[in-house]
């Protein structure tokens, strides 16, 4: 096969989503077409070289599970060891793609790109943007030195620590962060700003022996997420603890401040096993630790991303 091959794997989301009316951009049914369907919509991608597609899952973002997760790390890691394949690119939904993008990274550390794509309008609009994007996430796959799991998203590419969902409606709804974007993608072509995402070290643990046992039955720690807000007490955690509840992120107010109950809560969970850490609620910065600090911070992740990764230390 030619050295230069593209796998397209498709996991469903608004991207592949229908609605009754092409003026109904809210209230259509996501995952729904097929993704050699929509690849079909778009034959610049074929023009281009060689490309290989599979439908790994078909869910609505919304409801993406540690199950799809595994299944999705197995096969985009069998693609990343073929070598003819050059890229990868995913089709997602747009609500957890930036969890599914640093799951990816903190596991596999990809040295070959695996572009994560998406749509905010389905593929029935009068207008979609999904074509564009995926043809986009291609270009990006194919470009020579790309690497690492990155998201791409009305022209944008994003790295996968950095990436975040920040409004519910326009066509571009991620933000970068204060890292902001690694580059641009203008007419098929790369202007790049920064460098591609590289392994982090001890960011997240290898979660398993290999891929093959973690794409097995496997025990998932069950880790939550809890919000400090004004008037936050302990209830929530205790309510947790008693369910057994194996981790607990907490998104704090802003340096990952918390109410005194809640803390009090948390410090006995943490006391009585529980691994806890703090995050913030706030979109931009990151948590800065202080030496008097009782409770870990999320060394810069945001809760979702914390969770994500206290999953990965869990069960490693």
């Amino acid at each position: 096969m030619h050295p230069q091959n593209i796998v397209i794997l498709g996991t469903g989301g608004t991207i592949a989503g229908r609605a009754a009316s092409v003026s109904d951009n809210v209230g259509y049914t996501a995952a729904q077409v097929g993704v050699e369907e929509l690849l079909a919509a778009i034959p610049a991608v074929a023009q281009a070289g060689t490309v290989l597609t599979e439908q790994v899952a078909q869910v609505d973002s919304k409801d993406m599970s540690f199950a799809v997760w595994a299944k999705l790390a197995e096969r985009v890691s069998h693609f990343l060891a073929q070598s003819d394949v050059q890229g990868i690119v995913i089709t997602h939904g747009t609500d957890t793609l930036e969890e599914t993008a640093f799951f990816l990274q903190a596991l596999l550390a990809p040295a070959k790109p695996v572009v994560l794509t998406c749509a905010m309008r389905p593929a029935t609009a009068l207008v979609p943007d999904g074509p564009q994007n995926l043809l986009d996430a291609v270009a990006v796959a194919r470009h020579a030195g790309a690497q690492g799991v990155v998201a791409v998203c009305a022209g944008v590419i994003r790295g996968a620590a950095d990436v975040q969902k920040v409004h519910t409606y326009r066509l571009d709804p991620f933000s970068s962060g204060d890292a902001g974007p690694i580059g641009y993608v203008e007419e098929g072509q790369l202007r790049l700003l920064r460098n591609w995402p590289q392994a982090q070290a001890g960011r997240a643990q290898t979660a398993a022996k290999s891929i093959a046992s973690l794409a097995g039955p496997v025990a998932v720690p069950r880790v939550e997420i809890i919000m400090n807000h004004a008037g936050a007490g302990g209830a929530m955690v205790q309510a947790l603890q008693a369910q057994g509840v194996q981790g607990i992120v907490v998104a704090g107010t802003g340096n990952g401040s918390l109410h005194h109950e809640l803390e009090a809560a948390l410090l006995k969970a943490q006391d009585g096993g529980v691994k806890v850490v703090r995050a913030s609620r706030c979109t931009g910065g990151r948590v800065l630790p202080t030496p008097a600090d009782a409770i870990p911070d999320s060394e810069g992740l945001s809760p979702v991303k914390a969770r994500v990764s206290l999953i990965l230390q869990l069960l490693a």
